[in-house]
């Protein structure tokens, strides 16, 4: 059996299951983590084909390596385990101790060889899996804090874990681009990436117009006064991949002007 298909199996053992009385929290939590399941598929598949030399190998994100992606995805499994305790106990438990210390284990994690990349990954993902599986109803309804995001539900850390593998699946630059995002996900994804240049000095005053794979348009403006501003367009992965900082822009329409860091 390879890698993909135990985890596969494991995975199907640890779904959560769905309480005679869902809550509208407990709804929104099952629908994250029926998410977190498809993208965690597809992870491990991408990562069973991941051999020692494209481990080493660089990631879309600067200075990393695939192995430091594949290793801070496991990290951030158990960070996000952190804020399910924080909801099941009300003791506040942060993601990471400090930025120093996620830096060091996604440092020290990424030398390791691939068999134990893949383990300490599958571990992760199976740790949060039961954290989830295990949370009482009225937990996910809790507050808890994402040290970038803030206060959020937390009926909505399944879905930081949704976005979170998708993305880095792209970064791993292993034949998983924007467009291959389920076409569900992609408007959130953009709502999401479009808010957090909400409110900031630094952003600079643009529209940016997307199509949907079903033809659909919609348009959001960056700053408070982009109703006016140039219009950027294209497909909805490339607006994507602008806003996330994967690429320049320079697939859109429209001249794409420099982003900050998004988040």
């Amino acid at each position: 059996m390879s890698f993909a298909d135990a985890a596969q199996v494991r995975s199907d053992r640890t779904s959560v299951p769905a309480p005679r009385e869902q809550s509208a929290a407990v709804q929104d939590a099952v629908a994250g983590l029926a998410e977190v399941e498809r993208a965690t598929r597809a992870l491990y598949e991408v990562v069973a084909a991941l051999d020692l030399p494209a481990l080493r190998g660089p990631s879309l994100l600067p200075d990393w390596s695939r192995a430091h992606v594949v290793t801070h995805l496991a990290r951030n499994a158990d960070a996000l385990v952190n804020l399910l305790t924080w909801a099941k106990t009300g003791v506040e438990h942060q993601m990471y101790p400090s930025a120093a210390d996620r830096d060091a284990d996604i440092s020290e994690g990424a030398a390791r060889l691939p068999q134990l990349l893949r383990a300490d990954l599958d571990a992760a993902c199976q740790r949060f899996a039961t954290a989830a599986r295990e949370l009482p109803p009225t937990a996910w309804e809790a507050e808890v804090a994402h040290p970038k995001s803030g206060v959020l539900p937390a009926h909505r850390v399944p879905w930081l874990r949704v976005r979170e593998v998708w993305f880095h699946l792209v970064d791993l630059d292993h034949g998983v681009g924007f467009e291959d995002l389920p076409a569900e996900l992609l408007e959130g994804f953009l709502e999401e990436a479009v808010g957090q240049y909400a409110g900031r000095p630094d952003v600079p005053s643009v529209r940016v117009e997307a199509t949907f794979p079903d033809g659909r348009q919609r348009s959001w403006g960056l700053t408070a006064d982009s109703e006016t501003s140039p219009t950027v367009s294209g497909a909805a992965a490339d607006v994507l991949a602008w806003l996330t900082g994967r690429h320049s822009g320079a697939r859109l329409n429209g001249t794409a002007p420099t982003l900050p860091k998004w988040l």
